[in-house]
């Protein structure tokens, strides 16, 4: 099922049948070096797919698979999936992009994308962002896609950056 796209990118539901490109892309010890769950093999894929389709059917939203519109190749994933933030369960951005398209502009176009559509068609209030403070790449996806204040926190042991961008921030980002 298709979400949204951009002008590089269709953004839709992740399959099952993404289970080996995506395990190429999140076996990858560089795509994952800021993972709290680490390189993933074909059997945590399957079950991070799972965890996708439950976010679905429970919330609507959750990482949606990002497809090259000019080769039909999955590029990575980005979205917005229920995430425990201290004691209250709050809608997190996550993505991952396949190291050969690093560096192309497509993570921030997938950002926005999925934030236009989890903020303007799924009405969230606020979406969060926790990022290792080493991962300059991802901080610069977050800052162009509006996130600006953070809040240093810990993360699953973990020092991180938590952003958060409200629904009222949004437009003007």
């Amino acid at each position: 099922m298709r979400i949204t796209e951009t002008g590089r990118l269709i953004v839709r539901c992740l399959e099952y049948q993404d289970a080996p490109e995506l395990t190429e892309i999140l076996s990858d010890p560089e795509v994952m070096k800021y993972s709290v769950r680490g390189v993933c093999d074909r059997a945590a894929t399957v079950r991070f797919i799972d965890w996708c389709r439950s976010c679905y059917d429970t919330h609507g939203l959750g990482p949606w698979a990002l497809i090259d519109k000019s080769g039909g190749d999955l590029v990575g994933f980005c979205g917005l999936g229920p995430e425990p933030v201290g004691e209250v369960e709050e809608m997190n951005l996550g993505y991952r992009l396949a190291r050969h398209y690093w560096g192309q502009g497509l993570a921030t176009e997938a950002v926005r994308a999925v934030l236009a559509y989890g903020f303007g068609s799924k009405s969230v209030d606020s979406v969060t962002a926790i990022i290792e403070p080493e991962n300059r790449a991802s901080i610069r996806v977050a800052e162009k896609a509006g996130f600006s204040d953070y809040l240093d926190a810990e993360f699953h042991g973990r020092s991180v950056r938590l952003y958060r961008l409200s629904a009222g921030e949004w437009p003007a980002a």
